[in-house]
């Protein structure tokens, strides 16, 4: 990937700041595993980023805390694993600098409101048909 990783229009970061790491794979793969180092991890320190504002970095810490961490051990390749982990990186990012839309109280409609006394009324009946028939329905 090209340097800086770009997260939003406002936001992008260069990768000096991202630290990555490799080390040996898990899981199968025979001698191939046992020799190369083809996990990546990808660590963004987000306390401590220039490239966030106050008011990003509020946000994320909030939600992802200090660290945000990647991982990609899919291919034998590193360098494809290194692209991975920050495409990764690069989501959780994106998903926690995101901003909810707020939301509006509504009314029910006149419909939903009838469709709801109707069900309602049905279900009443049904349940006063299963009744043991007393003194009064002779």
């Amino acid at each position: 990937m090209e340097d800086p990783m770009v997260i939003s229009r406002s936001v992008s970061v260069p990768l000096s700041e991202v630290e990555m790491r490799v080390s040996r794979s898990s899981g199968p793969g025979g001698q191939h595993a046992n020799v190369t180092a083809s996990r990546v991890e990808a660590i963004f320190d987000v306390a401590n980023s220039p490239s966030l504002s106050e008011e990003q970095r509020k946000r994320v810490l909030a939600r992802v805390g200090p660290r945000l961490t990647a991982v990609a051990q899919d291919t034998r390749s590193q360098a494809r694993n290194r692209e991975l982990a920050l495409e990764r990186l690069r989501a959780r990012l994106t998903a926690a600098l995101s901003v909810p839309r707020a939301r509006h109280a509504t009314r029910p409609t006149k419909a939903s409101r009838t469709q709801r006394l109707e069900s309602k009324r049905r279900r009443a009946n049904l349940k006063r048909a299963r009744r043991r028939p007393g003194s009064d329905d002779y």
